[in-house]
């Protein structure tokens, strides 16, 4: 014979709240693509290899001007850091305000803001490309620096 319950008791059972499911796990977003100055080894190279493949495959078809002594552009221009650091920004940026989602303004954007800064700065005369040449790449002297850290603790005495 089964034994029956006070009435509270069934009152609660029936109020009792229903198991909740697990809760979801929220995916985080990936994180924003980091600098290239930033990386270093295998993700260097790999952050690098997708700059060119942008560069010779989007940028320079449809950007690229002609080659003047006025507008160099080096054959050879990830050899250059300056430029891969410019062009990694303006990369950075196209993905930002071109890609799905973005705003339909962004195009014009990037246009105004970021391409036509950038190819100005890297084709001056004077730029990172100076002395390029069609087929002709020319590595440039670093500035010279007298001391590393000039703020830092000094360099240990050497023993006489």
């Amino acid at each position: 014979m089964p034994t029956e319950q006070p009435e509270t008791a069934r009152a609660e059972k029936d109020t009792a709240p229903a198991a909740q499911p697990p809760a979801e796990k929220k995916e985080e977003p990936p994180a924003p693509p980091q600098f290239i100055l930033y990386k270093e080894g295998p993700a260097y190279a790999d952050a690098l290899r997708q700059l060119t493949l942008w560069t010779h495959h989007v940028l320079l078809p449809v950007y690229g001007r002609e080659i003047s002594s006025t507008a160099p552009w080096c054959p050879r221009w990830w050899e250059h850091p300056e430029a891969v650091a410019q062009l990694h920004g303006l990369w950075l940026a196209w993905a930002d305000l071109t890609g799905p989602g973005s705003v339909m303004t962004g195009p014009a954007s990037w246009h105004r803001d970021y391409l036509l800064p950038v190819m100005n700065s890297l084709r001056d005369p004077q730029g990172p490309f100076a002395g390029c040449k069609p087929g002709m790449h020319r590595a440039k002297e670093k500035p010279p620096i007298d001391i590393i850290d000039p703020f830092g603790p000094p360099p240990p005495s050497s023993p006489r």
